[in-house]
């Protein structure tokens, strides 16, 4: 059995499609409707042509099957169902093999704006668009590779800044005006708006800023930043791996 198996087998599961109810279609209606008009305006382009290219409905749960089905040819990747959170290992080694695990479960209509634990509104609409491009793609395998083969936990925590600060609040440049792509910004009405009525802070992307900035999970962002492409973060994944190697992140 490899590794991958012995850490992923206990949370991976199946999708009952069938059991989601007519409420559970509507409450994700509604949370796909409220941060639409923002999305088709200020998220990145890349995060759009995601949208499209593996079919996500307005209007209905997303299928993962069907997902992944569109997904594969285009980058490899597809989303995997997995019983909820998972522990480190498991993560780093799904996202090393191109298999994003994905929650089934579906927040309930009390708490629209906010679940403290991911659910499949945040993991398929907020992360697996950008699933779709080739060089983030990338980018997120290269990044489970490195931390996979990582025990140092100083290491580990400033490359979790690294995903936090891309993958999951990530910002960038295009046509002369900041867009988003990042999970946490796509899937939350609040920090979406938050950031575009300006009480973030936007600095240019470094992996020296990026690594040297702590995470705050309990409160909204003061500071982001923002790339001018994703080569940029794909050449700092390298830069950050070759630091690791060398005692020096």
């Amino acid at each position: 059995m490899s590794l991958l198996a012995s850490a992923a087998d206990p949370f991976l599961t199946e999708q009952d499609y069938a059991a989601y109810t007519d409420e559970q279609h509507a409450v994700w209606q509604e949370l796909v409707s409220r941060v639409m008009p923002h999305i088709e305006e200020h998220a990145a382009q890349e995060y759009l042509d995601g949208y499209v290219s593996i079919g996500l409905l307005a209007d209905r749960i997303p299928n993962l099957a069907r997902i992944s089905d569109r997904l594969r040819p285009l980058t490899g990747w597809c989303s995997t169902p997995v019983s909820g959170f998972l522990p480190a290992p498991a993560f780093f080694e799904m996202l090393a093999t191109r298999r994003f695990p994905t929650t089934t479960w579906l927040r309930h209509r009390d708490s629209l704006e906010y679940t403290p634990e991911p659910d499949i509104f945040h993991d398929v609409f907020g992360h697996v668009p950008m699933h779709a491009h080739p060089v983030f793609a990338d980018f997120l395998q290269h990044y489970g590779r490195v931390c996979a083969s990582t025990t140092n936990p100083i290491v580990l925590e400033k490359l979790g800044r690294l995903f936090w600060y891309t993958v999951e609040f990530g910002l960038i440049r295009q046509h002369n005006t900041i867009k988003v792509y990042g999970s946490g910004l796509i899937s939350s009405h609040g920090e979406f708006r938050h950031v575009l009525e300006g009480h973030c802070e936007v600095r240019n992307f470094s992996l020296d800023a990026v690594i040297q900035t702590p995470v705050k999970v309990d409160e909204m962002h003061h500071l982001l930043y923002a790339i001018e492409s994703f080569d940029e973060i794909f050449e700092a994944m390298r830069e950050a791996e070759q630091r690791a190697a060398d005692g020096r992140l």
